[in-house]
């Protein structure tokens, strides 16, 4: 059985990068915007310039949302009060916007239907650049940002952001590129008019943590939502022994470690983490694994593995554990509705894993039904040289697919006087 390290390893720093190279020297040298006009018009990498260019093709397309067949499953979600403090999230914003100039505030705001939902990305590359970008307003203004998102999300999910934020900055103190990567390099955009009554949201996105955010009255969708880290453990300095994603790595471990042979074997889709039996397409060198990381908002994603409603009581409870850190983000009230939603769709939740599943095998894991979809990977180095995939360096996200991304699916429920009137915040 497995058990949760308490404490970094340090196991990373057998493949630090050297900073000498062409790489690291320019990177240092340059802000986040002067890095990402030389990869826009250098298109160095290559292969994520591809992926940019590809990423961009998608966009093109009308939103749809994540399924298994292309085909959306209508009346999944309802319009429910979760008992959401929403005029303290307003006054949040409303205290923000207080110590913005006129300009800012312009650049901040976006329709509440606008396509820039879906421009967040997580790789350093600052692709789309909208909003404020936290490294570059003043410290009243930064702190009031972080104000909006400690007051949405639950004390232990902005507690989880904000360890992912200080890794961040560990990485780019550790390749010495901290103008690029920092605690405070995210952008923060609001959609729609902050109101009580009527739709809005925000988005916070950069390296290693996206969140998505749409609220109407006393309901809240988080997703989707990216966090990843590289290495997922600070092990020197001010915040040393900062550590996430450790607990949905222990218990997706300990799942598919309690599962009898045979299951296991119809669970594991592959056995190696880059299988020779896997279709082109399958893995790619960003987003390694995953299937619904940054732009793959309309991806069809048949279900694979085996069926959670013939797991044992203690194997559904390790499920619903793994669940409960994937809606971290959510207040426990929201989580709890968010849990008892999913229980409804059991028979139609599966779970599906790659690569090897003994203590030390770094995996990869899915949790799939029609109303959720999280994913864990464990990632090949980007900024450190490990060229097979690594326990310290992860990523995980969550998708609501049909429609549910985004709040999509709720908006053609909300009555039309009430997505255009209401307590609103005036710009």
């Amino acid at each position: 059985m497995s058990t949760t390290k308490d404490k970094p390893t340090g196991e990373y720093r057998e493949y630090l990068p050297d900073l000498g190279i062409p790489r690291f020297t320019t990177m240092k040298a340059q802000d986040a915007h002067e890095y990402a006009h030389a990869f826009k018009t250098k298109h160095i990498p290559p292969w994520l310039y591809a992926l940019y260019e590809h990423w961009r093709d998608l966009y093109e397309e009308p939103f749809q949302g994540i399924t298994t067949d292309g085909n959306v499953r209508p009346n999944l979600f309802t319009l429910q009060d979760e008992g959401l403090p929403i005029e303290s999230i307003v006054t949040s914003v409303q205290n923000l916007s207080k110590l913005l100039s006129d300009e800012q505030r312009k650049t901040l705001s976006y329709h509440i239907d606008s396509p820039e939902w879906r421009t967040w990305s997580n790789p350093e590359f600052l692709l789309a650049h909208k909003g404020l970008r936290l490294d570059e307003v003043d410290t009243s203004i930064r702190d009031a940002i972080l104000k909006v998102l400690e007051t949405t999300l639950s004390p232990e999910g902005y507690d989880k952001a904000v360890k992912a934020m200080q890794i961040n900055h560990f990485l780019g103190e550790l390749v010495e590129s901290p103008q690029v990567m920092n605690e405070f390099s995210y952008n923060f955009v609001l959609f729609g008019r902050p109101s009580t009554t009527r739709p809005w949201g925000w988005s916070f996105y950069g390296h290693h943590l996206c969140i998505n955010v749409f609220l109407y009255k006393g309901q809240l969708v988080v997703s989707p939502w990216f966090t990843g880290a590289e290495p997922n453990e600070i092990d020197s300095g001010p915040h040393k022994g900062t550590r996430i994603l450790q607990v949905e790595e222990a218990l997706g471990l300990q799942l598919m470690q309690s599962l009898p042979a045979d299951v296991q074997q119809k669970a594991q889709t592959y056995k190696q983490m880059i299988d020779p039996e896997m279709p082109a397409g399958r893995i790619n060198k960003d987003d390694q694994r995953h299937l619904c990381g940054a732009y793959r908002d309309n991806r069809k994603i048949p279900y694979e593995g085996v069926l959670v409603s013939d797991f044992t009581a203690d194997q559904k409870n390790l499920v619903y554990e793994v669940l409960q850190q994937y809606l971290l983000y959510l207040p426990q009230r929201s989580r709890d509705i968010k849990i008892a939603e999913i229980s409804r769709f059991e028979s139609e939740t599966y779970f599906s894993w790659i690569g090897g599943f003994a203590d030390e095998d770094p995996f990869y894991y899915r949790i799939q039904s029609p109303v959720i979809l999280v994913e864990f990977d464990h990632h090949s180095g980007v900024f450190l040289t490990n060229e097979e995939p690594k326990k310290f360096h992860i990523h995980t996200l969550l998708r609501t697919p049909n429609a549910g991304d985004y709040g999509n699916a709720l908006r053609p429920l909300i009555p039309p006087v009430e997505s255009t009137v209401g307590k609103h915040i005036t710009w």
